[in-house]
Parts: C-alpha cells; sequence; structure tokens
C-alpha cells in the first residue's frame, strides 16, 4: 500500500475535499477486513467488550464517523450537561478496549466543536441576530459543509476497508486545532451575546492570539473578513450618502432622531450638532483610530443631504471600501471620503449660503461696527426703552428698528430684515451668571449683587436678536447668538452712558459759552468730562483693542480652515476670547465697571436740577423745559462778582452734591487699579484695559 503525506490545511478553503478525495488512499496500518456487516437490526447490541479487538476498533470507527457529524453511535453517545448549553460530555462503553478509549477521547474534542459550531449557525440564522451574525454564521456554514463532505470520503474509505484508527487520527488532525479554534469564538460570542462590532472584535482578538499557528490565524482572518463584508456595507453608506441603514443596530454611529436641525435656533446647548450622531463604546478595532473621522464624514454628507444638495462620491473610491486586509486601503478609503465631504460641504455654506456675508451682518448690528442706525433707534426709542421690562411692547420696538434700519446705511444691506429686538427680563450680571458652560472668574459676585434693581430699564436689558436658517445655524446656533448678544448689551449700555453724558456735556458749554463763572459748574464741567473720557476710553478699548484685533485673527483663520468643524472652533474661540476681553467673565471686573456706569447715569440726571439751582430763581424758570438748549442760557444774566457773592450762601447743597459724584467717582475709578495689576499677569489684555482708563483726570 502507498504511503500518503499529512494533508495540509487550505487557507482559502481549509476543507477542500477534491483535494482530500486524492489524498486518502491508505494510511500506515491499513487493514481491510471483508465480510464483516455493520448492520445489527438482527438484535439488541452487545457489549463491545464481547467482540474481538479488531471488530472493536472497526464499530469504534463507526461510531467515530457518526459522532463528528454530531450524531450518538452505538457505543459512544452524547450528552448536553444541565444548565450549560455549550458544555457537552461523550460516554463510552466501559468494556471498550482502553487504547481505543483513548483514540476515542483524543477526538471528541472535534465532535464537540462541530456541535458547538453547528449549533451556532442555527441560532445566529435568525434575522434579529444582526446581518454580522448572518454573514459570519453563512461563513461557518460554508466550513462545515467542507468538513461534512471530508467526514462523508473517510466513511467511504472505511467501508472500504481502508481506514484503520490510527488513519483517522491522522486525517483528523489538519482540522482538530481550526475547530477548536473556531469552537472558542462561538462560545465566547454565545456566552456574551455579540452582535456587530463585538463579533469581529472578538474574531480579530482570537486571530492575534493563534499569532503562532499560521493557519488557524489565517482561518479567523477569513472568518473576520466574510463577517465584516455586511458591517462595511453600512459603513459605506453612511461615508458616502450620510445614511446609517442599520436595522439591527449594530453600526458603532448612534442615531438621536428626536434632535431635529431646528433645535439650532433655540437650543443653547446646540446638542444637534453633538448628539445628533455620536460614536458608540462597541467599535470595531480595525477602526478605532478613524471613528472620528468616519463620524465627521457622514455628519458632513447629512448636512449636504438636508440641505438638498445632491452627493456624488467618486466610483473609484467607493470601490476601495470592500474588505478589511492588511494593507488598509480601507483607511485610505476613508481619507478621500473625509476630504471630499469636507470640501464640499465648506464650499456649500461658504459660496451658496454665504456665510461671510451673515458674520459681516452681524458685527454690523449686534457689534455696532456700523452704528447710524443705533442713534437713530435710540432717539426714537428713547421714551418706550425708559419703561420697565415688563411694560416693554417689543412690537413697538420693531418697527422703531425696522424705520432706523430704512432711514440709515444699513437699508442696503440684504440681511438686515433678519434683525429682531428682544428685551430680557434680567440684567448682565445676572444672565452670565446662569450661562455655566462660560468659564466665569472665580472672583464670582456675592448673591446680593445679582439681585435685580427695582428700577431697572429696557436700556438694561434690550438686546437684538438674529434670524438664521439651516445650515448656518451649526456655525451661528443659539449658543453663539447669546454670545453676541451678551457683548452687544455691554456696548449698547455703554453708548446710553456716553449719549447720556454727552447731553450733561452740551449744558455745561452752554454755560461756558456764555461765560458763566461759578465753582458749581466748574467742578461739575470738570467732572462730565472725566466721566466722558472714562466712558470714551472704554468704548475705544472695547472697539479697537478687543473686537476689531480678534475679528480680523479669526478672519484669517476662516480663511485656511479646512472643515465646517474648524470654522465653528474659531468662531466659538473668537466669542470667547470677546466675552473675556471685554470683561464679561470677569465678575468682579464687570461689577466695578457697572458702578461706575451708574455713577456716571445718575450724575448725568441731576446736571439739569445742579446747574439749573445754582442759577436766580427767575432765571431758573426759562429752565423748566427738560431738553437742555443753548438758546436758554442766551436769555440769562450775565453775573457780576458781587452777585455770585450773594448766591454763594445758596450754592452750597449744590456744590456739595456735586462732589458727592466727584468722590464717588473717583474712589471707583481708582479701586479699578489693584483689580487691574493684579489681574494683568494672568491676563494681559488688562494692561491695556489700565492703560485707556486709569489715566482719567490725571492730566487735570
Amino acid at each position: 500500500m502507498d504511503s500518503v503525506s499529512t494533508p495540509g490545511w487550505n487557507v482559502d478553503r481549509p476543507f477542500l475535499t477534491g483535494q482530500f478525495y486524492q489524498e486518502i488512499k491508505a494510511t500506515p496500518g491499513t487493514v481491510e477486513f471483508k465480510g464483516f456487516s455493520m448492520d445489527s437490526s438482527s438484535g439488541t447490541d452487545n457489549a463491545i467488550g464481547t467482540y474481538h479487538a479488531t471488530i472493536q476498533e472497526l464499530i469504534v470507527i463507526d461510531d467515530l464517523l457518526s459522532t463528528f457529524v454530531g450524531i450518538e453511535g452505538r457505543y459512544i453517545s452524547i450528552k448536553k450537561v444541565r444548565g450549560k448549553e455549550d458544555a457537552i460530555t461523550f460516554q463510552v462503553d466501559a468494556s471498550m478496549d482502553l487504547a481505543l478509549q483513548e483514540f476515542a477521547k483524543r477526538l471528541f474534542p472535534l465532535c464537540e466543536s462541530y456541535i458547538l459550531i453547528n449549533q451556532f449557525v442555527e441560532a445566529r440564522s435568525q434575522f434579529k441576530t444582526g446581518l454580522v451574525n448572518h454573514a459570519f454564521a453563512a461563513a461557518l456554514r460554508a466550513l462545515l459543509l467542507d468538513y461534512q463532505a471530508m467526514v462523508a470520503q473517510l466513511e467511504h474509505q472505511f467501508r472500504l476497508g481502508r481506514l484503520s484508527i490510527q488513519g483517522l487520527w491522522f486525517y483528523c488532525q489538519p482540522m482538530m486545532g481550526s475547530m477548536q479554534a473556531l469552537s472558542v469564538v462561538v462560545k465566547k460570542a454565545a456566552a456574551n451575546n455579540c452582535v456587530g462590532s463585538a463579533v469581529l472584535n472578538l474574531l480579530q482578538s482570537q486571530a492575534k492570539a493563534m499569532a503562532g499557528d499560521h493557519v488557524v490565524r489565517s482561518l479567523l482572518e477569513k472568518m473576520s473578513q466574510s463577517a465584516s463584508t455586511a458591517y462595511l456595507g453600512i459603513l459605506e453608506r453612511w461615508l458616502y450618502e450620510g445614511v446609517i441603514d442599520d436595522p439591527y443596530g449594530e453600526f458603532f454611529i448612534a442615531e438621536n432622531k428626536s434632535l431635529q436641525k431646528e433645535s439650532l435656533t433655540q437650543d443653547y446647548d446646540a446638542k444637534y450638532w453633538q448628539q445628533r450622531y455620536s460614536l458608540k463604546d462597541d467599535i470595531p478595532s480595525f477602526l478605532a483610530n478613524a471613528a472620528e473621522t468616519i463620524l465627521i464624514t457622514g455628519k458632513y454628507l447629512n448636512v449636504m443631504r438636508e440641505c438638498g444638495h445632491s452627493i456624488q462620491i467618486p466610483v473609484a473610491e467607493k470601490s476601495k471600501l470592500t474588505s478589511v486586509g492588511s494593507n488598509h486601503h480601507y483607511l485610505e478609503c476613508i481619507k478621500s471620503a473625509y476630504d471630499f465631504a469636507s470640501g464640499e460641504l465648506l464650499n456649500l455654506v461658504k459660496n451658496k449660503y454665504d456665510l461671510m456675508g451673515k458674520l459681516h451682518s452681524i458685527k454690523h448690528y449686534l457689534l455696532l461696527d456700523q452704528g447710524d442706525f443705533l442713534v437713530h433707534f435710540m432717539d426714537t426709542a428713547k421714551e418706550e426703552l425708559m419703561k420697565k421690562p415688563d411694560e416693554i411692547s417689543v412690537e413697538k420696538l420693531q418697527s422703531l428698528l425696522d424705520l432706523a434700519l430704512r432711514s440709515t446705511a444699513a437699508a442696503v444691506d440684504p440681511c438686515h430684515e433678519d434683525l429682531l429686538c428682544c428685551v430680557e427680563r434680567t440684567t448682565l450680571l445676572k444672565r452670565l451668571s446662569t450661562l455655566k458652560d462660560l468659564e466665569i472668574s472665580q472672583s464670582a459676585p456675592d448673591s446680593n449683587d445679582l439681585e435685580e434693581p427695582l428700577s431697572i430699564t429696557g436700556l438694561e436689558t434690550f438686546s437684538l436678536n438674529y434670524k438664521v436658517q439651516w445650515p448656518l445655524s451649526l456655525v451661528i446656533s443659539r449658543k453663539a447668538l447669546t454670545k453676541y448678544q451678551l457683548i452687544f448689551r455691554f456696548l449698547f449700555h455703554c453708548k446710553h452712558v456716553d449719549r447720556q453724558l454727552s447731553g450733561a456735556w452740551q449744558v455745561h458749554q452752554g454755560l461756558r459759552k456764555l461765560d458763566m463763572q461759578g465753582t458749581t459748574v466748574s467742578v461739575s464741567s470738570l467732572l462730565c468730562r472725566n466721566m466722558l473720557k472714562f466712558i470714551n476710553s472704554l468704548l475705544h478699548y472695547l472697539t479697537f483693542e478687543v473686537l476689531e484685533p480678534n475679528w480680523h485673527v479669526m478672519l484669517n483663520r476662516l480663511q485656511t480652515a479646512k472643515s465646517i468643524d474648524e470654522v465653528i472652533q474659531y468662531h466659538d474661540f473668537f466669542l470667547d476670547k470677546c466675552l473675556r476681553e471685554c470683561l464679561l467673565l470677569s465678575p468682579a471686573l464687570l461689577k466695578k465697571v457697572e458702578r461706575l456706569k451708574l455713577i456716571c447715569l445718575q450724575y448725568a440726571a441731576a446736571t439739569q436740577r445742579l446747574i439749573t439751582s445754582s442759577l436766580d430763581t427767575a432765571d431758573t424758570n426759562m429752565l423748566s423745559d427738560d431738553s437742555p438748549s443753548i438758546e436758554k442760557y442766551k436769555k440769562l444774566k450775565l453775573r457780576t462778582p458781587s452777585q455770585m457773592l450773594r448766591l454763594a450762601p445758596e450754592n452750597i447743597t449744590v456744590f456739595e452734591s456735586v462732589l458727592k459724584f466727584e468722590r464717588e467717582f473717583s474712589s471707583e475709578l481708582h479701586s479699578l487699579g489693584p483689580i487691574l495689576s493684579s489681574g494683568s499677569r494672568a491676563e494681559p489684555y488688562l494692561t491695556h484695559l489700565a492703560q485707556w482708563i486709569l489715566g482719567v483726570g490725571k492730566d487735570q
């Protein structure tokens, strides 16, 4: 009889039956038994020990061939351990020859592996187990068919009398390791109820663990590729269409359908962009490093689909994503898809939806870049803004704003119709304290400082809003608009203080033109000048030291941005930096500035009374009207030194009131020095602020 070489394990098709048929001819020690019949229908089986050893060998081989495919033999029984689905025991007749028992026990692991794998295939072929399990089960079923064909060929050789127990052991060796490795995988998959990514990760981890056995590792890698085919189909739709086609929830990207794009204009936290699509915990190990890129790519494509923009992915790129191999072509495919989606969305937002035009428009109105409309609006809406917030008619303010926009240079801006009026119900400090995401300085004001003053009016709470449509709401979200509004409220109130002090300054200038000499007027005039210098210096700092430089830095960065996420990042950075340098994130400094503005407003409101009280009683009748006019002062009599002396007693109270305002203003202004000095070490921008506002009055 010819000897044969040990058949190898074919990686492409491990149980290549054709090859096996040709190689199985005879084995060392083959004995042909003629005239032996395996038919036992004539009566009850006797104990196997009653047969001759050679007959026992034939019986055991016949039983083992049946057991290989999960069927009990006459003297080998299969038992499942109660309570353990994946535990199987094999029992042999105790009278069996000990050597045959030992051979049988060596082959039982192969039988057990087949049974476990077959059970897994049947269970995982159900729809509810997911596409990955379906694909894995299909690959296992194909393997089991080859395995069964090989068992059938062994049985054929046995029927020809050319297979001994040693030969059976010899021919089973190549498949033992692979079947046992697969049984370990299916055991773990069944025990942990693995689906989707978990199955792929399990296969890949087991393949790595079998690095020393090339045949087994190659088989597990083939299984992994077969199982990943369905998963890559889901991935392709996400990468090339921005659609999650995941009927069984296997994909590593989750979709929260309750979050709609319209929420971006209402939700301060902008949950839509961050939480509409998110990564799950179970990510395939071969995609772990590219998971974020995959997530962002699909999000970009989804935005374009929501805009009705046609998406055309190059077919050549799409065809690459077919398998997971060692060449990592799929990573190149993911990178290409990301570059395409990022560039397309960025061009769409910048060109079709004119992102830069919207940002410039917002800068004109909310950052007061072009304030001519504001002067007109503040003149016409002064009466309404003097009311308490609850008493203000927003509709009336909106009509006045529209009139101001149409009457000024803003009328040529196509975006001016998107501007809306709104009136807050809290002061700026209180509003800032409610925004928990802002990195506000630790030196927060006391709770008493945040109590709403009784005299709060629309001048302190008025703000502008801006209508933003999808997809620009990704960049100009509710959070971004809220930050713009905080800056606007601060600037608007500073403008109001400046206007009030300018009115007071006009009163002083009218008296000065008429050569009205007197101590009260001189001191008040100097105080008014210092206050004006303070508020003008503050406005200059906010505009030319903070907003303009940071705006130009942001514009330069936006020109080089390669994705919409970078645009969002640069825009948010600009707003946060402006908030911080405008003192809105420093409660201690902001409180001081607000106190200084309040003193300026109180002084400006009292100017009319203080100045007129220093004149003759007869003359003051001419100034009964609230609006100061130089024409009124022309009717006043010029005083002689003797007249000024006679009026001195009456001016003492007025003079003391002016001095009181001067002391309060100077005290608050000087108290800023230590705060700015200590803070400038960590925040260099405070040095510029100190240079502008701490010099007020030093040149006098």
